[in-house]
């Protein structure tokens, strides 16, 4: 008991705590809109066919607001602070959500057009949710781990993944498919994330160094004594002033991200393609539109959707794998072999989708190629979780320096909502055109992501960030990005003799946790 109320009452605990919660909001939109897309009072009442490209139309549009809103709630965050931009995104997130939840409601006039707006509007927040509490967290958990305390972390979005399926699952095996309540329950329920956060929020306190930022050591002391106590508070606040001096000295603006001349394109575009090929992995579309694909292996549709719920389950119990490995074996190869091992998961489940669909001309029993395509996408499911759900967000936080951490986790929330606006919006067509030829698709769109991460994407683990850079510095010395011939090649793995534990603050994950 004294344990736990020593964790309740630590602020680094809570800042995990609070962390973890808003990871899973966005885990939780994944999983709402899987089902949702199946209900007949649902199409009815948007006035859109099952197979109507509006199906992906509405999914995708959440992903345009994330864009956007990383990039106004990081400003935000960095003129007000970071906890009132988090209450600004928050009260956004909830509004949206209620604006999906009456769509419709009494009138069907304009549902479909609400509905858009409110799944931009939820778009908003969450995106700015996603920018602002990365950098928030890692300010006030300097002394936290790395890519561990990430993946741990990220099991919390497969959790929110799967509370949101099983409402839905529950619900509509309940009412059934043509009741209103069947989708409208399962979306209100994610009420309770933006209401618990903002009834936390109070006790978190701001971060000490936005403080010295703006010139309020008093306000930065004061903080760092909530966090730390009174014995380390001093020490902390002249380590941030030096730091401050030091990095006002050579900030780093967008122009520096964001064009070939400026000083960390090279870094910039690590987390571009990052998110790109995370996004090409296909991971997004087997989140929201998973019944469907299990429908193309051949099960009826109440089937599916029960396997999907044991695929979620699967996912959540497989990411364990992610945090064990991550400091082994490094962030790099993770990728590249998940990258790799999902290409050939998609490509046996090309040819048992097709073997599926034309079960009775080749006479093989529907069950033959179902369960073992099923299993194949478990597998699959996995090696995604292992390795791309957490390391895209770890490495732009081991390259970029604390001067340009939140315009580069501002950068990374885009690409990410653009990318999956592209991958969720053409996901339902690939499905109406390409049936089971989609997975296909994925399989060359992996292989792709495992070439290019190979190629070109570093081994930042086990490394301080000065290490990092002198990969960048040598890359540009030599004229070229491949890793392979960058620094004979010592960034194709981690550091020999070591793991991924023990680097300086400028390693710190974007949701670090303390101790871990």
């Amino acid at each position: 008991m004294d344990y736990m109320m020593n964790v309740i009452k630590d602020k680094k605990s809570e800042v995990v705590v609070f962390s973890s919660t808003a990871i899973a909001l966005y885990g939780y939109d994944q999983g709402m809109m899987s089902l949702i897309n199946t209900n007949y009072n649902y199409l009815d009442t948007m006035g859109i066919g099952e197979e109507d490209p509006l199906v992906g139309i509405i999914v995708s549009v959440y992903y345009l607001g994330c864009a956007v809103g990383a990039v106004l709630a990081s400003y935000l965050g960095d003129i007000r602070g970071r906890k009132p931009s988090i209450f600004v995104c928050l009260a956004v997130t909830a509004l949206g959500n209620l604006l999906m939840f009456i769509a419709g409601l009494r009138f069907s006039t304009g549902a479909r057009s609400l509905m858009l707006v409110g799944r931009i509007v939820m778009g908003l927040g969450v995106g700015g949710i996603d920018a602002v509490i990365p950098t928030y967290s890692s300010e006030l958990n300097e002394e936290g781990g790395r890519g561990k305390a990430l993946a741990q972390e990220f099991q919390a979005n497969i959790f929110g993944l799967n509370m949101a399926f099983a409402i839905n699952l529950a619900v509509t095996s309940s009412l059934g498919k043509e009741n209103q309540w069947a989708w409208r329950i399962p979306i209100v329920a994610m009420q309770i994330y933006p209401v618990l956060l903002l009834s936390f929020i109070y006790r978190l306190p701001e971060s000490p160094r936005w403080f010295i930022f703006h010139d309020r050591e008093e306000d930065a002391r004061t903080a760092l004594v909530e966090i730390y106590g009174e014995d380390e508070a001093s020490g902390k606040v002249e380590q941030l002033q030096k730091a401050h001096e030091e990095e006002t000295s050579h900030s780093i603006g967008y122009s520096d991200m964001l064009f070939p001349s400026g000083k960390q394109f090279h870094e910039t575009m690590i987390t571009v393609m990052g998110q790109v090929n995370q996004a090409l992995t296909g991971y997004g579309a087997v989140s929201v539109y998973g019944p469907q694909i299990f429908q193309l292996l051949g099960f009826d549709v109440s089937t599916s959707e029960y396997l999907t719920q044991g695929n979620y389950i699967s996912y959540f119990f497989l990411m364990t794998f992610a945090w064990l490995l991550i400091e082994r074996v490094g962030r790099r190869f993770l990728m590249v072999t998940g990258a790799f091992g999902i290409a050939i998961c998609f490509g046996v489940l090309t040819v048992l989708g097709g073997l599926a669909q034309n079960d009775r001309r080749f006479g093989i029993p529907n069950l033959a190629v179902s369960i073992p395509g099923s299993i194949v996408l478990y597998v699959a499911t996995g090696l995604f979780g292992i390795g791309w759900l957490a390391q895209v967000w770890l490495i732009p936080t081991e390259i970029f320096p604390s001067t340009s951490r939140a315009q580069g986790a501002a950068v990374s929330v885009v690409i990410w909502g653009l990318a999956n606006f592209a991958v969720t919006l053409l996901t339902p067509i690939g499905f109406n055109n390409l049936n089971y030829w989609l997975f296909l698709v994925f399989t060359v769109t992996n292989l792709f992501a495992g070439w290019w991460t190979w190629a070109y994407s570093p081994e930042t683990g086990g490394r301080s960030f000065e290490d990092n850079q002198a990969f960048f510095a040598d890359s540009k010395e030599h004229n070229t990005w491949l890793v392979s011939r960058v620094n004979k090649g010592e960034f194709r793995h981690l550091p020999r003799g070591k793991d991924g534990d023990g680097v300086d603050e400028e390693q710190q994950p974007l949701l670090a946790a303390d101790g871990a």
